[in-house]
């Protein structure tokens, strides 16, 4: 026998052990397929995210194309200044969400800390103007406008102000040469958003959190032209933040340079032209409405005939586009959009809709023509003109006897074209249309290109509107429960016009065919449609696409890829008839309602042919638009006037004037070829140098012109100087002719 004492396991004991080795070989087993699924069957995509969680993109803006005028001019451009901007991400951080920081940055800058605050906050549904809508982790410039003083203390305090850059940066501006600031056609930039990143990221033109886009007028048509491609620099970084190596970078491709076919000089014109017609317009005495006229806004169109390209588009109010430059104010941006502003932001050329009055006629002549109707047979112009026992009279109840479709042109007789609507309203069956009915006068409106869109190429136009029987059914469905319930028990008239609407407002009466015809009752038009219309009338009848980008030039230069005139119809005129009424509306500006302004006001009529016709249009409620359609050889303008008087009368010593400026006519009707400004339309592109660079034709200036500093010399993205042509384009003798000639036009007395 052994000392040693007999040892053993017991059951209990073995049980246990083989349980743990169970469970050891589980959780092996486990985190063997674990590793395998991350790094075997996952370990490409687990590599991907890896390495880019390593990886800081830094964000160059790419230099946005300039837009230059017909002569190389610029009108959007850039310049360099020192932008301070605020990092969201980094102020987020703070305990105090960095108020404490944007209070010493106010101090710095010379601004309010709620100045400051608001523009840094992000814009919302309940959150408005000023904020910020781009992205929240791209830096938010909280100026443009730094003194080098102070991105310099910014600069070497830089623990005081974290999260704070101060740099040199691309900034957008608007030199308005001549004064012309062209605003509501060139529109204006802002931050691009989230939402637009996300929506734009699968197509030809994706966004990055440091853009900005174009919203309105020619910077957003244009947009994807102008706008180039941001540069990004990626660094491979480790956990610490420390750069461990360069990734691949994309370099930053400039935008796109713009031509259009705007003549700063023309539209300087224009504008001033439109502000003192409705100036000297609300000194005048309204004897309907027992008050002077409001003329609250207004527009002039200036378009070639053969192109449809448009050298001048002003709408007024207007507003400054630089405002928006570096994130706009809650001021500035309550001036634009509040109540009391009149809405500037609204391009009235497009955007704004009225009855078209007189100017109309054009089109009712022409549906006389098609329904039948000789141009010269004889016409009663009455005083005026009863239909269902109410009364329509002509303007100041003159009649002019027996005439023909011409001479009601030239002297703008309404009660000629109420008698030749009815009667066609009649041979369609009045109330009860006949099946197929012609619709002449309705069917022709479309016909030129009304009720619809001209495609002109920028943003938000408006179509207008032809009352015809489609469009009768569709509003009376539309407003007939309101009508009936108004006119159920009716005490006033208003009751008794819903009730009236409610039982047969369907239905295209007599009253509204008579209205109709003189461009009265539902009938809506924009000034570009009625610029369209009669550009057509002087080029032989083909309707064109109005344009404002003449050309498209790459930063290099070596792509020039011009924008050519589109046609996107016909009037329903034959030769002779285009003749014939190209005749009369030569007779309105000698002697029918235009003549006091044209014929006999000293223009040269044998040497430069005037078209015109005058327009008058009621509004309920309101003061009545004067409308002024004028045409020559070359050039349409058309002007409108909200609440300012009449056509002939509001409008007529503005267009003058802008006519007088493109072709040099002086006060005795004597030409002066040195003076004009614009006497045959702009055929050429500005040159284009081998480098790039788009040399600029400019007037000399001399000291004494209202002309902006900045304006004197321009500059392409690429940072180069356009070069200036005035010595090989213009005598020596008459440096500075033009350019002193558009600001004398633009400021002359008003006839």
């Amino acid at each position: 026998m052994t000392n040693i004492p007999e040892t053993g396991r017991s059951s209990r004991v073995n049980i246990r052990l083989v349980a743990i080795q169970i469970l050891v070989m589980s959780l092996l087993l486990t985190l063997g397929g674990r590793l395998w699924y991350l790094q075997i069957r996952n370990g490409d995509e687990y590599e991907k995210e890896a390495a880019g969680n390593h990886v800081q993109q830094v964000v160059q803006p790419a230099v946005r194309g300039s837009i230059l005028d017909s002569r190389g001019v610029p009108i959007a451009d850039n310049e360099t200044r020192l932008v301070v901007s605020a990092s969201r991400t980094e102020l987020m951080k703070m305990d105090d969400d960095g108020k404490a920081v944007l209070t010493r940055l106010a101090r710095v800058l010379g601004m309010s800390p709620k100045t400051v605050r608001e523009k840094v906050r992000l814009c919302d549904a309940k959150t408005s103007q000023p904020c910020w809508n781009g992205s929240p982790y791209q830096p938010i410039p909280v100026t443009d406008d730094a003194k080098p003083k102070q991105a310099l203390q910014i600069r070497e305090r830089s623990e005081d102000f974290p999260g704070i850059t101060a740099e040199p940066a691309a900034v957008r501006s608007y030199p308005a040469p001549y004064g012309a600031n062209t605003s509501q056609a060139l529109g204006y930039l802002s931050p691009v958003s989230d939402e637009e990143i996300e929506k734009a990221k699968d197509t030809d033109s994706p966004f990055l959190p440091a853009d900005e886009i174009g919203r309105s007028g020619l910077e957003r048509s244009y947009d994807s032209k102008l706008r180039g491609s941001s540069g990004v620099t990626r660094y491979e970084v480790d956990n610490l933040g420390r750069v461990m190596g360069r990734a691949k970078s994309d370099k930053a491709k400039p935008g796109s340079n713009l031509v259009t076919s705007i003549d700063s000089r023309v539209q300087a014109v224009a504008e001033k032209q439109l502000d003192q017609a409705m100036k000297a317009a609300r000194h005048e005495f309204d004897k309907n409405t027992g008050r002077n006229y409001k003329a609250d806004a207004g527009a002039v169109v200036v378009m070639e005939n053969k192109t449809g390209r448009v050298v001048s588009m002003a709408s007024n109010p207007e507003y400054d586009p630089n405002a928006w430059v570096g994130g706009i104010s809650g001021k500035e941006y309550a001036k634009l959009t509040g109540k009391k502003s009149n809405y500037p932001l609204l391009n009235r050329s497009i955007q704004s809709i009225s009855a078209p009055g007189s100017i109309f006629k054009v089109i009712s002549t022409s549906a006389a023509i098609k329904a039948g109707y000789s141009f010269n047979g004889n016409y009663d112009c009455a005083s005026s003109y009863t239909v269902g026992g109410q009364v329509f009279k002509n303007f100041e109840s003159k009649g002019y006897g027996n005439i023909n479709l011409g001479r009601a042109l030239e002297v703008s007789c309404d009660t000629v074209f109420y008698d030749l609507a009815y009667k066609q309203w009649k041979k369609d069956g009045g109330n009860l249309p006949k099946k197929g009915a012609k619709d002449w006068f309705y069917k022709t409106a479309h016909q030129f290109g009304l009720g619809k869109k001209t495609n002109v190429d920028i943003p938000n136009e408006v179509a207008g509107r032809v009352p015809d029987r489609k469009w009768k059914k569709e509003y009376w469905e539309a407003n007939k429960d309101a009508w009936c319930k108004q006119g159920k028990d009716p005490k006033d008239y208003a009751g008794k016009i819903a009730k009236e609407n409610c039982v047969s407002g369907m239905k295209m009466r007599a009253g509204d065919s008579v209205n109709y015809s003189i461009g009265q009752g539902d009938t809506l038009v924009t000034p570009i449609q009625m610029a369209s219309i009669y550009g057509a009338l002087g080029n032989g009848g083909t309707l064109y696409d109005p344009t404002l980008g003449k050309a498209v030039v790459s930063p290099d230069g070596k792509s020039v890829k011009e924008i050519k005139p589109t046609p996107h119809g016909k009037l329903p005129l034959n030769k002779k008839s285009l003749g014939q009424m190209d005749k009369a509306l030569q007779g309105v500006a000698t002697r029918g309602s235009a003549a006091w302004r044209f014929g006999q006001a000293g223009w040269p009529q044998d040497k430069i042919k005037m078209r015109a016709k005058t327009g008058t249009a009621e509004v309920a409620g309101k003061q009545t638009t004067s409308w002024l359609a004028t045409y020559t050889d070359d050039f349409t303008v058309v002007m409108t006037m909200s609440q300012g008087g009449t056509g002939s009368g509001a409008s007529g010593p503005a267009v003058r004037k802008i006519y007088d400026a493109l072709y040099g006519v002086g006060k005795g009707g004597d030409i002066d070829k040195k003076k004009a400004l614009l006497p045959k339309p702009e055929a050429k592109l500005p040159k284009v140098d081998k480098d790039g660079t788009i040399e600029a034709r400019r007037d000399k200036q001399s000291k004494a012109e209202d002309v902006k500093p900045d304006a004197a010399e321009s500059k392409t993205p690429d940072g180069q100087a356009a070069r200036r042509e005035d010595e090989q384009d213009q005598p020596q003798q008459n440096a500075g002719g033009q350019a002193r000639n558009a600001r004398d036009q633009a400021g002359g007395e008003r006839p």
